[in-house]
Order: C-alpha cells, then sequence, then structure tokens
C-alpha cells in the first residue's frame, strides 16, 4: 500500500470518527465521551478520576474539563479522598442513572439507526478491527 493509500484510509477513518459522534450526540443527547464517562462511572462506582483516565485512554485535563459539564448537568458527584485528599472519587447521581435508563429504553437498537447500512456480521468484523486498531496504537 502506498504511502498516498494509507494517508487516504487514515482520513476516512477521521472523517467516520467525526460524522459517528456527531450522529450519536444528536440521537442520544450526550457526546460519546461523555456518554462512555458515565457507563464506566456507573459500572464502577464508586469510581477514582483516575481510573477514569485509564478506561477512557484520555488525559487527565480531558477528564476534568468533562466532569466539570457533567456536574455542572447535575449528573455526577465528585468527592476528595477523606483519607489522602488527593484521590476523587466519582459517583452518579439519580439524575444521570435515571437519564441513562431512559435513553437504553428510547434507543433499544441504536446500532441499527446508525449503521443501518451494515449488517450484524460486519458490525460485528469492524467492532473487532477497531479494538485490534486500538489495542495496537
Amino acid at each position: 500500500m502506498t504511502l498516498k493509500e494509507v494517508s487516504h484510509m487514515m482520513y476516512l477513518l477521521k472523517l467516520g470518527d467525526q460524522k459517528v459522534s456527531t450522529d450519536f450526540e444528536q440521537k442520544v443527547g450526550f457526546s460519546l465521551t461523555r456518554f462512555e464517562m458515565l457507563q464506566v462511572i456507573k459500572e464502577l462506582q464508586p469510581c477514582l478520576q483516575t481510573r477514569l483516565q485509564e478506561k477512557l485512554h484520555i488525559d487527565n485535563a480531558a477528564v476534568t474539563r468533562h466532569l466539570k459539564i457533567l456536574e455542572d448537568k447535575g449528573f455526577v458527584d465528585r468527592q476528595r479522598n477523606p483519607q489522602n485528599g488527593r484521590e476523587i472519587f466519582v459517583t452518579l447521581t439519580t439524575e444521570a442513572q435515571e437519564n441513562l435508563s431512559t435513553c437504553e429504553k428510547k434507543h433499544p437498537d441504536l446500532r441499527q439507526s446508525c449503521f443501518p447500512f451494515f449488517s450484524e456480521a460486519e458490525f460485528e468484523q469492524l467492532a473487532q478491527l477497531l479494538t485490534k486498531l486500538n489495542e495496537h496504537l
């Protein structure tokens, strides 16, 4: 594969990322990153802020920025660890839990509405390829 071909493929990935992120936010009402963040918090709560950073593979400043937005919207609570004062525990508010539940009921098959042009097998293959890509970069 030539440099031009690889560059074009990478550019297509970038365009796909932008389109998928925009489509997800329009349909669900959350940015993709914040939705993933809420899912991680829901799974691990109380969740250390540093654990969010590790799970989502984003830097501390980005985690802090997203949490501030979620906190301002009333979706998360942050509390310093009383034992050391450095660690920050994050939990979902009742409002966030209700909002996530509503989202899940409203979008039972988001894959089909976002990617109707992929068969189930193609979507699974895409998921595997994207996982492999992210594991090796």
